[in-house]
Protein backbone atom coordinates (compact mmCIF):
# COMPACT_ATOMS: atom_id res chain seq x y z
CA UNK A 1 0.00 0.00 0.00
CA UNK A 2 1.48 3.31 -1.12
CA UNK A 3 -0.24 6.16 0.80
CA UNK A 4 0.70 9.77 0.08
CA UNK A 5 -0.94 12.70 1.86
CA UNK A 6 -0.43 16.22 0.57
CA UNK A 7 -2.22 19.53 0.20
CA UNK A 8 -4.85 19.77 -2.52
CA UNK A 9 -3.85 21.45 -5.77
CA UNK A 10 -6.35 22.83 -8.32
CA UNK A 11 -5.43 20.09 -10.80
CA UNK A 12 -6.84 17.56 -8.27
CA UNK A 13 -10.35 19.03 -8.63
CA UNK A 14 -11.72 16.62 -11.22
CA UNK A 15 -10.49 13.57 -9.32
CA UNK A 16 -11.68 14.85 -5.93
CA UNK A 17 -15.19 15.81 -7.12
CA UNK A 18 -16.57 12.22 -7.14
CA UNK A 19 -15.50 11.75 -3.51
CA UNK A 20 -17.36 14.93 -2.57
CA UNK A 21 -20.43 13.60 -4.38
CA UNK A 22 -20.10 10.29 -2.52
CA UNK A 23 -19.82 12.14 0.80
CA UNK A 24 -22.93 14.22 0.09
CA UNK A 25 -24.88 11.05 -0.76
CA UNK A 26 -23.58 9.34 2.40
CA UNK A 27 -24.97 12.20 4.51
CA UNK A 28 -28.14 12.47 2.38
CA UNK A 29 -27.63 16.17 1.68
CA UNK A 30 -27.86 18.29 -1.44
CA UNK A 31 -25.02 18.00 -3.92
CA UNK A 32 -24.44 20.55 -6.68
CA UNK A 33 -23.60 19.39 -10.22
CA UNK A 34 -20.06 18.09 -10.70
CA UNK A 35 -19.04 21.09 -12.82
CA UNK A 36 -19.99 23.43 -9.96
CA UNK A 37 -18.01 21.31 -7.49
CA UNK A 38 -14.93 21.44 -9.73
CA UNK A 39 -15.26 25.22 -10.21
CA UNK A 40 -15.52 25.74 -6.45
CA UNK A 41 -12.52 23.51 -5.77
CA UNK A 42 -10.44 25.44 -8.27
CA UNK A 43 -11.24 28.75 -6.59
CA UNK A 44 -11.11 27.97 -2.88
CA UNK A 45 -10.97 31.05 -0.66
CA UNK A 46 -7.77 31.88 1.18
CA UNK A 47 -7.51 29.92 4.42
CA UNK A 48 -9.52 26.94 3.19
CA UNK A 49 -7.23 23.93 3.03
CA UNK A 50 -7.80 20.39 1.82
CA UNK A 51 -5.53 17.43 2.31
CA UNK A 52 -5.85 14.62 -0.20
CA UNK A 53 -4.87 11.06 0.58
CA UNK A 54 -3.65 9.21 -2.48
CA UNK A 55 -3.59 5.44 -2.18
CA UNK A 56 -1.77 3.74 -5.03
CA UNK A 57 -2.02 6.97 -7.07
CA UNK A 58 -5.80 7.52 -6.63
CA UNK A 59 -7.50 9.90 -4.21
CA UNK A 60 -9.03 7.70 -1.52
CA UNK A 61 -9.87 10.34 1.07
CA UNK A 62 -9.65 13.98 2.01
CA UNK A 63 -9.83 16.38 4.92
CA UNK A 64 -10.99 19.98 4.67
CA UNK A 65 -9.87 22.38 7.38
CA UNK A 66 -9.03 25.99 8.15
CA UNK A 67 -7.51 28.20 10.82
CA UNK A 68 -9.55 29.94 13.48
CA UNK A 69 -9.00 32.32 16.36
CA UNK A 70 -9.76 32.77 19.28
CA UNK A 71 -10.31 29.76 21.41
CA UNK A 72 -9.29 28.44 24.78
CA UNK A 73 -6.55 30.66 26.17
CA UNK A 74 -6.98 33.01 23.18
CA UNK A 75 -4.85 30.71 21.06
CA UNK A 76 -5.31 29.88 17.36
CA UNK A 77 -6.63 26.50 16.32
CA UNK A 78 -7.69 24.53 13.30
CA UNK A 79 -11.26 23.59 12.51
CA UNK A 80 -11.76 20.31 10.67
CA UNK A 81 -14.79 20.69 8.43
CA UNK A 82 -14.77 17.35 6.64
CA UNK A 83 -12.92 14.08 6.93
CA UNK A 84 -13.99 11.49 4.39
CA UNK A 85 -12.58 8.22 3.11
CA UNK A 86 -14.26 6.55 0.16
CA UNK A 87 -16.29 3.53 1.23
CA UNK A 88 -14.12 1.06 -0.69
CA UNK A 89 -10.97 2.20 1.15
CA UNK A 90 -12.20 2.40 4.75
CA UNK A 91 -10.38 0.33 7.35
CA UNK A 92 -6.95 0.99 5.82
CA UNK A 93 -5.91 3.72 8.32
CA UNK A 94 -6.40 6.51 5.77
CA UNK A 95 -8.57 8.56 8.14
CA UNK A 96 -5.97 8.22 10.89
CA UNK A 97 -3.21 9.22 8.46
CA UNK A 98 -5.17 12.34 7.44
CA UNK A 99 -5.75 13.29 11.08
CA UNK A 100 -2.09 12.66 11.88
CA UNK A 101 -1.05 15.00 9.06
CA UNK A 102 -3.45 17.72 10.26
CA UNK A 103 -2.06 17.33 13.79
CA UNK A 104 1.48 17.72 12.43
CA UNK A 105 0.47 20.85 10.52
CA UNK A 106 -1.15 22.26 13.67
CA UNK A 107 1.94 21.66 15.78
CA UNK A 108 4.35 22.93 13.10
CA UNK A 109 2.36 26.14 12.63
CA UNK A 110 1.78 26.88 16.31
CA UNK A 111 -1.90 25.95 16.55
CA UNK A 112 -2.99 24.64 19.93
CA UNK A 113 -5.97 22.47 18.98
CA UNK A 114 -8.13 20.93 16.30
CA UNK A 115 -11.90 21.21 16.68
CA UNK A 116 -14.60 19.43 14.67
CA UNK A 117 -18.14 18.14 14.78
CA UNK A 118 -19.49 14.64 14.24
CA UNK A 119 -22.93 13.15 13.95
CA UNK A 120 -24.13 11.93 17.35
CA UNK A 121 -25.69 8.91 15.64
CA UNK A 122 -22.44 7.70 14.05
CA UNK A 123 -21.09 5.62 16.92
CA UNK A 124 -18.32 4.07 14.83
CA UNK A 125 -17.03 7.53 13.90
CA UNK A 126 -17.19 8.73 17.50
CA UNK A 127 -15.19 5.66 18.59
CA UNK A 128 -12.65 6.35 15.81
CA UNK A 129 -12.12 9.92 17.04
CA UNK A 130 -11.72 8.59 20.57
CA UNK A 131 -8.89 6.30 19.42
CA UNK A 132 -7.03 9.41 18.27
CA UNK A 133 -7.07 10.82 21.80
CA UNK A 134 -9.85 13.34 21.11
CA UNK A 135 -12.27 14.26 23.85
CA UNK A 136 -16.00 14.65 23.30
CA UNK A 137 -17.15 18.12 24.35
CA UNK A 138 -20.65 17.56 25.72
CA UNK A 139 -20.97 21.22 26.72
CA UNK A 140 -20.98 22.45 23.09
CA UNK A 141 -23.86 22.88 20.66
CA UNK A 142 -23.36 23.12 16.91
CA UNK A 143 -25.04 25.98 15.01
CA UNK A 144 -25.24 26.83 11.32
CA UNK A 145 -26.36 30.01 9.60
CA UNK A 146 -26.96 29.51 5.88
CA UNK A 147 -29.40 30.08 3.03
CA UNK A 148 -31.99 32.79 3.51
CA UNK A 149 -31.11 33.21 7.19
CA UNK A 150 -27.53 34.08 6.23
CA UNK A 151 -28.68 36.55 3.56
CA UNK A 152 -31.21 38.12 5.88
CA UNK A 153 -28.66 38.66 8.64
CA UNK A 154 -26.19 40.09 6.12
CA UNK A 155 -28.80 42.69 5.14
CA UNK A 156 -29.63 43.63 8.75
CA UNK A 157 -28.56 47.00 10.01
Amino acid sequence: MNLDIRLFEPEDAEELAPLLEEMQAYYSVFCPPRDAIIDTLRSLPQGAEILVARLDDRIAGFAGFGANYAGPGLKPGLFLKDLYVTKSQRGKSIGKALMTKIAAIAVEQGFTRIDWTASRSDEKLIRFYGTLGASLKEDRVFFRLDGEGLKELARAK
